[in-house]
């Protein structure tokens, strides 16, 4: 770990090398697991904005969620997170002719619909951030599903912080994201 402003860094995001391989995983990310996709405070309202122009985007499924249960949903522990069908996908999740899944605030996005490309806890996986009081910790979440997004950045040489620049830069800022790159200069001799 290092530190970087109020953040402390997990050196594995510079040593590992990831690139999403959707061809292999099919956007498991998006479907598997036990919880919704994080959701700031601040992306709340935002949810609440664009829903209606999403909403066209998503399957009926999704539709039935999100108006059940709310644009993003609050956890047991106080946590935002997106809301799931049935306990699975995202309610934001849909999927394309090879049967892909996609964010359906992701496509809005592409169609020039709405001017927010998702939350910033997917834009940013495999890295995952933990807000402390103090400082932030920035991790790499490594799943199994993801091996071929690992095997892929191998080949490609492209390490977890290159992968994830814009969302990085998004949210921690261009000068943070600088000396990130000036750090794993160091770091990867």
């Amino acid at each position: 770990m290092f530190q970087l402003g109020k953040t402390l860094v997990s050196e594995e995001i510079i040593k590992n090398d990831f690139v999403c391989n959707l061809s292999a995983c099919k956007g498991a990310c998006c479907i598997d697991g036990e919880a919704g996709a994080p959701v700031e405070p601040e992306e709340v309202p935002i949810l609440e904005k664009i829903y209606s122009k999403v909403k066209p985007f998503l399957r009926k499924e999704g539709i039935e969620s999100i108006e059940k249960q709310g644009t993003y949903i609050q956890t047991e522990n106080g946590e935002l997170e997106t809301p799931l069908i049935d306990g699975a996908d995202c309610a934001y999740v849909i999927f394309d002719e090879k049967g892909t899944a996609l964010c359906g605030i992701e496509e809005a996005y592409n169609a020039g619909e709405i001017d927010w490309k998702k939350p910033v806890s997917c834009h940013l996986y495999p890295v995952r951030v933990d807000e402390y009081t103090a400082f932030s910790a920035v991790n790499y979440h490594r799943w199994q599903i993801c091996d071929d997004a690992c095997s892929l950045g191998k080949e490609l040489q492209v390490p977890i912080y290159q992968f994830v620049k814009e969302g990085l830069i998004r949210k921690f800022g261009a000068d943070w994201y600088r000396e990130l790159e000036e750090t794993a200069k160091a770091i990867r001799k």
